[in-house]
């Protein structure tokens, strides 16, 4: 019976089937096209399940896939991560080699919290899926995702919200689900979001800390109020959510510092990134000599660019230094006088070798397009793009992955 018609009890029968017949039905939600919603929880390691009530991840993974855990790209960082998911390109292939970088063609430095570098299209390579996407006629949206603020390839997403970590996570949820509301000619069928709750939280407490758990429970919540809004919608069915990590955590501590200092003088180093890795170019004297006076530091691999291992995919592109040198987990590795401007150490890091359990990352994915109840072997993230383009029936540009390695997580 139509919620907006009550039928006296005392008319006859047949009176009450022509007042029903005559009723308005309830309007049916309008049919969606393909559409996927790709969310990044940042830093989430792949075994944080379990250290705090995740209702909602639990239920998506019940409902669709999951991976065992997800690979991410060497270096295990933010932005060269998040960029490799949505292009399918190793960072030596897309350009963002490392959160801090250096282009020698140009002398101009990267730093993921300056502005007007990150929206500069010069740093940019590849295409990302919302590039790919607005070429082929489907408009994309990106609530927050690193690469979203530059114009790329000539192109901007349909819809897209400048970077501010402020934004309370509601009104994320809510923009994601006006945009879904939206006429079907104007809707964009691929949408991005992003929560750094997890992240934040590994870097200033720890992962083994009880604020990891709590910044768990709360991004389960987050995509809670998500789905909660989809279903009230009548569009749980027809949208494919998929929710990604970045990279994992580890500890970290004062304790476990490699001093440069101790081993090269830094006025001969140009130091481009420090902390979990050391990328740096030297100054007035030959990088085998560098190297050689690092390799003597312990807790500390050191190669020439041209010599990093090629499972690390880490060579070819020039914003790569003249010099790579990883620290063991939970090392860092820095200068004094870099500490010494440090207000404070962190507690958790990343960025370390991607092949490092407490690097690894999650892949969630619940809908039309997916399996049910489905466990998937582990996999590179370079995969996710052409995934994610079948889904959206969208011919991917060149990249680095193969459909062939996630075709079983699909229906």
């Amino acid at each position: 019976m139509s919620a907006r018609l009550r039928v006296p009890a005392w008319l006859p029968p047949f009176v009450a089937c022509l007042l029903l017949a005559a009723a308005p039905a309830r309007p049916a939600p309008q049919r969606l096209d393909p559409t996927v919603i790709l969310i990044s929880l940042d830093g989430f390691r792949w075994d944080y399940f379990g250290r705090a009530p995740t209702p909602t991840l639990d239920r998506l993974m019940a409902r669709g896939v999951h991976a065992r855990w997800m690979v991410p790209a060497f270096p295990s960082l933010t932005f060269p991560n998040h960029y490799t998911i949505v292009t399918g390109l190793y960072p030596e292939h897309h350009g963002i080699v490392a959160n801090s970088m250096e282009d020698p063609a140009n002398g101009l430095r990267f730093e993921i919290h300056d502005t007007a570098a990150v929206r500069s299209s010069r740093w940019w390579g590849g295409e990302p899926l919302w590039v790919t996407a607005e070429r082929q006629g489907v408009h994309a949206g990106t609530y927050f995702w690193p690469g979203s603020e530059a114009v790329i390839g000539g192109v901007r997403p349909s819809f897209t919200e400048v970077f501010d970590n402020h934004v309370p996570g509601q009104a994320r949820v809510d923009g994601v689900l006006g945009w879904l509301a939206l006429p079907r000619e104007r809707r964009p069928r691929f949408v991005t979001m992003y929560f750094s709750n997890v992240d934040q939280a590994g870097h200033r407490f720890g992962p083994e800390s009880p604020q990891v758990a709590e910044a768990v429970h709360a991004v389960d919540s987050l995509i809670g109020l998500l789905v909660t809004g989809l279903e009230r919608r009548g569009l749980l069915d027809q949208v494919n959510i998929v929710v990604v990590s970045d990279h994992g955590m580890t500890s970290e501590s004062p304790d476990r510092v490699i001093w440069v200092d101790d081993y090269v003088d830094p006025a001969r180093l140009d130091i481009v990134s420090d902390g979990e890795e050391l990328l740096a170019w030297p100054r007035g004297t030959d990088t085998a000599a560098i190297v050689r006076a690092l390799a003597r530091a312990p807790h500390l691999t050191v190669y020439p660019r041209d010599q990093v291992p090629a499972r690390l995919h880490y060579r070819a592109s020039p914003r790569i230094p003249a010099i790579v040198a990883l620290a063991d987990e939970g090392w860092d590795v820095r200068t004094r006088a870099e500490a010494e401007a440090r207000s404070s150490f962190p507690h958790g890091g990343h960025g370390y070798d991607n092949a490092l359990t407490s690097m690894r990352a999650i892949f969630i994915a619940a809908g039309p397009a997916f399996k049910q109840g489905y466990t998937a072997e582990p996999f590179q993230n370079i995969h996710v793009y052409d995934l994610l383009c079948a889904v959206l029936g969208l011919r991917p540009a060149p990249n680095d992955g193969s459909p062939d390695s996630t075709r079983a997580l699909l229906r």
